[in-house]
């Protein structure tokens, strides 16, 4: 009997680079599965769950193109299995193969579920890498082994230094490290943001079987006109158009909001590279040759920045994920145990900050680091919302979410859940950080400078009855500042007037 090997490729690993398609296609299947356990294990955003089918299916052709034998099972497929497993399970009995391999999977539950699959099977199973990250699974561990705390900087550094990435010799560019404190500011009241580039897509055919097949998603589509890229053409189509036009600005604005402005800046490309289209190096290396060219035109803060993004946490991030899992997933450092307010799934709240993130997220299936860390995040985090109910939110309304960089962000960065693994202090503040950074508080329903009373800007009081419930855990926190003391110093009277205040937001989040 010929051998024949088949080969899994999951839809978060659609490598075109990867050393797989160089091998003779002779005696090879490829599986690729749209598969219930993958739409079903939280709901998705609509528009997340067409991006990767719409990827899915057009690597599906390009390996077919190849001369790969591909088995595309489609989620409406009589015989798709349901899962990941069992659809594996199904294929190499019914294609009698005598071998299998797949690769690493960056999320630990189908990691285990994979492992137990190749103990059960009696066939050989070769396991390879999915060549696409710039550390190894256990490297951040290794690092950073026999010392008390991670700090992200010392690893991005020895990074920038293993892949001579904006390196003059041994030391950094241009003399420093991180520009981040250049990269802060909000946007003039008379600066014109860059359109965004966006592509146009009929997608109602397949928006149709999702439906048709009860999967239960949320978010806004407009099936006529699907905006992302989802093929490795487009998507480099979209880094260049990053580089030539946005990046310019991405540095002094990394972090500005502005009403009805949905991508600022941002490169938005975070779908295709967590999907494996685009490979993290090549993004580095493109826009580092890109300021080779012309220092002049992009400032090193922008691209600086940039690149640490990538290089820096993304694989930080990762590594995290690998060192601390499973129980990661359930840490809750302060106890939280509140439910999501229902406006988080329909944007139907009178504060315009998290309105206008929380309907863009619905609109778009995205939304940039600062209106999920200091709005969607912030507020969840003061109002003490239970760790699995805002990870659930996020892995579910982000076009780009897969839960290795999802849950070290959400639990970590944003949420403290981790207790300090990620961030050294929690990512909190009243309603003065979001009118510095944006333009929201001009048009919301609450005042910005009112702390109690009637119209009171919730963040501020709920800012004040975070420190003070989490004293004991926060109080030595060499990082808080100012707090603690300034609470110290506050009257009893305007204390108890702002944790009243606090409570009946508490009491009633529903309705804010």
């Amino acid at each position: 009997m010929a051998k024949k090997e088949l080969r899994l490729v999951l839809g978060d690993q659609l490598n075109r680079q990867h050393s797989w398609w160089d091998d003779d296609p002779e005696g090879i299947v490829v599986l690729i599965c749209e598969a219930r356990s993958e739409t079903d294990y939280v709901k998705h955003h609509i528009q997340k769950v067409v991006a990767f089918f719409l990827a899915m299916r057009d690597f599906a052709s390009w390996l077919e193109d190849r001369g790969f034998e591909v088995i595309y099972v489609k989620l409406d497929a009589e015989a798709n299995q349901g899962s990941i497993v069992e659809n594996l399970s199904h294929y190499i009995d019914k294609e009698k193969c005598t071998s299998w391999a797949y690769q690493l999977p960056d999320e630990y539950r189908l990691d285990k579920a994979l492992t137990k699959l190749e103990d059960a099977l009696d066939i050989p199973c070769q396991v390879v890498d999915t060549e696409h990250f710039l550390s190894e699974r256990n490297d951040l561990n290794d690092f950073f082994k026999g010392k008390k705390n991670y700090l992200m900087e010392s690893f991005y550094r020895d990074m920038r230094k293993k892949y001579d990435i904006l390196m003059d010799g041994d030391n950094p560019a241009d003399g420093k490290w991180n520009f981040d404190k250049q990269n802060r500011k909000s946007l003039p009241q008379d600066h014109q943001v860059i359109d965004p580039k966006t592509y146009s897509k009929e997608v109602t055919e397949i928006t149709e079987m999702i439906n048709d097949q009860g999967v239960k998603t949320f978010g806004r589509i407009d099936p006529d006109n699907f905006i992302w890229p989802i093929t490795r053409r487009e998507g480099l189509s979209m880094l260049r158009f990053f580089i030539d036009e946005c990046l310019v600005n991405f540095g002094d604005f990394q972090d500005a909001m502005r009403q009805d402005e949905w991508s600022v800046y941002h490169s938005r490309i975070s779908f295709l590279m967590n999907s494996k289209i685009l490979s993290p190096m090549e993004v580095i290396q493109r826009v580092e040759e890109a300021w080779k060219e012309d220092k002049n035109k992009y400032p090193i803060s922008a691209v600086e920045g940039f690149i640490r993004q990538i290089l820096g946490w993304r694989e930080y991030m990762r590594g995290i994920y690998w060192a601390k899992m499973p129980d990661y997933a359930e840490m809750n450092y302060f106890g939280h145990k509140r439910k999501l307010p229902e406006w988080y799934w329909t944007g139907e709240t009178k504060m315009n900050c998290l309105s206008q993130s929380i309907n863009q997220s619905l609109d778009y299936a995205y939304a940039h680091h600062i209106q999920r860390l200091m709005v969607t995040g912030n507020f969840a985090l003061l109002a003490g919302i239970a760790p699995d109910k805002v990870d659930e939110w996020y892995l579910g309304v982000y076009i780009d979410a897969i839960e290795w960089v999802e849950i070290t962000n959400t639990r970590g960065m944003s949420q403290f859940a981790d207790g300090g693994i990620v961030g050294t202090k929690p990512y909190v503040s009243s309603a003065n950080y979001i009118d510095k950074m944006s333009d929201y508080c001009k048009n919301c329903h609450y005042s910005k400078s009112k702390k109690t009373g009637e119209k009171a800007c919730p963040f501020n009081s709920l800012y004040w009855d975070f420190y003070d419930r989490n004293r004991d855990k926060l109080e030595k926190n060499p990082r808080i500042g100012f707090v603690y003391p300034t609470l110290n110093k506050m009257s009893s009277e305007k204390k108890e007037a702002l944790l009243k205040q606090a409570d009946h937001y508490l009491q009633n989040l529903d309705k804010l």
